[in-house]
């Protein structure tokens, strides 16, 4: 008994030192381009947005940057709604996607090269939604996608998708982001 005890403790110790299953692949810094990606992907980046109040786009501390949580802006303007009544799963998606575009502007715009992105660690999603409605993560998936398109392995994240009664100004998403960076 002591014996298999004895070989348990080894098994666990080794599997605590061994590299965790959920970190995203070594990707050396200079092998990719995400730029060029941008660009396979049709991803054009606008302009970042100076904010409408009393914040910032970016706070860095460290290796770590927090994003302000964004909505959907187009050249038309914002993208309103609430999912499950003014707008459907696949116009969620679609509207969280064009959030990604607008936070990887921040990033470059702040970085001044996407290459300096070690990994994208936590989203938060939010989702104008009908009391009842049960398909956040579907809409959030829109972002998490586009993270995942651009960054390969580093764009895979922790994730929160939740719904909420109202959002500002009527957006039909907000999402956020902490990135870890060179």
């Amino acid at each position: 008994m002591i014996r298999i005890l004895f070989l348990l403790s080894i098994a666990f110790l080794f599997s605590c030192t061994s590299e965790n299953a959920s970190e995203p692949k070594k990707e050396l810094k200079s092998n990719i381009n995400f730029d060029a990606r941008l660009d396979s992907l049709g991803i054009k980046l606008d302009p970042v947005a100076a904010p409408l109040a009393n914040y910032v786009n970016v706070v860095q501390t460290g290796n770590l940057l927090f994003l302000s949580g964004k909505g959907p802006r187009t050249a038309d303007g914002l993208i309103t709604g609430k999912i499950g009544e003014d707008m459907t799963v696949e116009e969620g998606y679609e509207a969280a996607r064009v959030v990604a575009g607008l936070q990887l502007a921040v990033l470059k715009d702040h970085l001044g090269d996407l290459n300096k992105v070690k990994r994208i660690v936590k989203v938060l999603g939010m989702v104008n939604c009908t009391d009842g409605f049960g398909n956040q993560p579907e809409v959030i998936n829109g972002f998490s996608d586009v993270m995942v398109e651009v960054f390969g392995d580093r764009g895979k994240h922790a994730r929160a998708a939740v719904g909420m009664n109202a959002l500002p100004r009527n957006i039909c998403v907000e999402i956020e982001m902490v990135v870890e960076v060179y």
